[in-house]
């Protein structure tokens, strides 16, 4: 039997859809810095609890940290599995006091199952991507979700992606460059983070490197969770004169997900 813990937050109207320094999370950022965490979220099931969904437990992270955007993957909507009547973006926007945009990656289990961007400001738009994939190596389909907001009268774009897990480097070189050819097109500062299941130095990640500037160098790892041993989990953003890079950090958070969360601390510069 399932067990399924939804969270109080549900019965509210849901909006909707390297540096390495020792900060946390506060309640109020200066006006133009900028926190923003990468989290995949297992579907909100802790993976050493079998069949459970913890909304809870995410949302607790993300409240600890106080992001202005958090970028989610392997985000649940309306599955047997995690509560036909859960919309797991929704669910945590109202849980954090943020609103969210959520990018359907596969149909799964009577719902969908993608990516979304969680934002503190109010989202102006929101547009859901298809990555393209090599179809022989049938790996399973990817997207890209970005929002537009008003960050402090300008406005600024947040995007989240999932790329394809399949050897060797063939999709997640398609998914990347389709990334940035999509990202360029912007014509504001862009922030895009997510999980690339690539390391530093793989091909993608060079592809990546060659159109964004990544918020660390030397990455802390995060994955798996206990005695984590490799960087998958990544944010970076354009131009690069846009933002400075104040902190990187992984979250020690052990039990939520089978990531670590990642949260950068961008100082958004003045034009």
């Amino acid at each position: 039997m399932k067990q399924i813990r939804t969270l109080a937050a549900l019965g509210l109207l849901l909006t909707a859809c390297s540096t390495n320094k020792n900060t946390t999370g506060t309640a109020s950022q200066a006006a133009d810095t900028i926190r923003v965490m990468s989290y995949n979220i297992h579907h909100a099931n802790p993976p050493s609890r079998k069949d459970f969904i913890d909304l809870d437990a995410i949302a607790k992270v993300i409240n600890q940290q106080h992001p202005d955007f958090v970028a989610l993957q392997e985000v649940d909507v309306h599955t047997g599995r995690s509560g036909r009547n859960v919309h797991e973006a929704e669910a945590l926007a109202a849980a954090t006091g943020m609103h969210a945009f959520f990018a359907k990656g596969i149909p799964y289990d009577g719902g969908d199952y993608g990516i979304a961007v969680l934002s503190r400001e109010p989202i102006l738009e929101g547009h859901a991507y298809q990555l393209p994939s090599a179809p022989e190596l049938k790996g399973e389909p990817r997207a890209l979700c970005t929002v537009t907001v008003n960050r402090n009268g300008r406005r600024m774009l947040m995007a989240s992606t999932h790329l394809d897990v399949t050897r060797p480097d063939t999709n997640r070189l398609l998914q990347v460059r389709a990334i940035a050819g999509i990202l360029s097109k912007a014509g504001m500062p862009v922030i895009l983070a997510g999980d690339f299941n690539a390391k530093p130095g793989s091909p993608a990640i060079q592809v990546l490197d060659s159109a964004f500037t990544r918020t660390c160098d030397s990455c802390p790892f995060t994955i798996p969770v206990e005695h984590p041993n490799r960087t998958i989990d990544l944010v970076a953003f354009k131009p690069a004169g846009a933002f400075k890079v104040l902190d990187h950090q992984a979250i020690p958070e052990r039990y939520a997900s089978d990531h670590l969360p990642v949260i950068a601390t961008l100082l958004l510069k003045k034009l």
